[in-house]
């Protein structure tokens, strides 16, 4: 029975082995992939928030522009009196 159970181990330690440089192999084949398609969609991203910054800083400018433009109504309670103290 020692000898079954001492097959299984190096099996199982083979299986590792195999497993381990299987892994290995195939990251180096599929990650720069997956890396430059993570890069592109980062950069995307970027631009996109970069595009809707810039949308909203257009957007206050106009507002601003527009405010400025207009003259501010004065509301015209009565005149003016200066008083002067007399001793």
């Amino acid at each position: 029975m020692e000898t079954a159970s001492f097959q299984g181990l190096i099996d199982v330690i083979l299986f590792i082995i195999i497993f381990y440089y299987v892994m290995k192999f195939l990251a180096r084949l599929f990650l720069p992939a997956l890396a430059k398609k993570a890069v592109e969609k980062a950069a995307e991203q970027f631009q996109q928030q970069h595009q809707n910054y810039q949308n909203q800083q257009n957007q206050y400018t106009s507002q601003n522009q527009t405010n400025e433009t207009k003259p501010k109504e004065k509301k015209i309670v009565g005149e003016y009196v200066d008083f002067e103290e007399i001793e």
